[in-house]
């Protein structure tokens, strides 16, 4: 695993709550290995968002803005299928 990766990768999964690190780590965990430059770059700046905002758009509680309206990977992140259940 690259550096980049690795630290995508604890970005995602070392949020503050227990709830934001299972949604952004589990998306990360899910689909991070077969993103190519794009991906990783949306990524990279979805990390950067406040966990509200992030999981509002995961819920469908609020549509991200336009920098993150990348329709694949939001449609990724909605699916909600990568999250662990205890």
């Amino acid at each position: 695993m690259t550096d980049r990766l690795k630290a995508l990768k604890y970005r995602a999964r070392y949020r503050g709550t227990r709830e934001a690190d299972a949604l952004i780590g589990g998306f990360f965990d899910k689909h991070g290995a077969q993103w190519g430059e794009a991906e990783l770059a949306w990524f990279e700046a979805l990390v950067d968002q406040d966990d509200a905002d992030i999981m509002a758009w995961a819920l469908g509680h609020a549509e991200p803005p336009p920098e993150f309206a990348h329709r694949d990977l939001i449609a990724a992140l909605r699916r909600l299928d990568y999250i662990p259940l205890p």
